[in-house]
């Protein structure tokens, strides 16, 4: 990999654009370490997902840009990113990123807020007198 690869993913409304470029394991998030970014261990097990199933946690370093959602929502479209560019630079990484699902986009949004009700779904309370 002779220059800088990068790839888009995408989960509810954040948005993650990741440059990846070879080095020594470091990734960072909107300028910050990923590990001060997500404080939360389970969000930082998402972001390292796609390094973990190829081994190649210490073969790269990221840069991620992130905007919009919330942090489950950006550390998923984080790791969609990652898988996405992993296989732009090796296409065998390919079926092990595909097995454990890091390739599928996950198109489940925010059901909109009809008229004549409380939320989506949600009636207003019922009564009788």
């Amino acid at each position: 990999m002779e220059k800088q690869k990068n790839a888009v993913g995408r989960r509810k409304e954040a948005v993650a654009r990741v440059y990846l470029s070879k080095g020594t394991g470091v990734i960072t998030v909107n300028g910050k370490e990923y590990k001060a970014y997500f404080p939360i261990m389970y969000l930082q097990n998402q972001v390292e997902l796609p390094l973990k199933t190829i081994d190649g946690m210490t073969s790269f370093d990221i840069v991620v840009n992130v905007q919009g959602g919330g942090p489950k929502g950006q550390a998923e479209a984080i790791k969609m990113a990652i898988a996405r560019v992993l296989c732009e630079v090796n296409p065998e990484y390919r079926p092990s990123l595909k097995k454990d699902g890091l390739l599928t986009r996950d198109s489940r949004m925010v059901e909109r807020k009809k008229f004549g009700k409380a939320k989506a779904r949600r009636s207003f309370q019922f009564s009788k007198r």
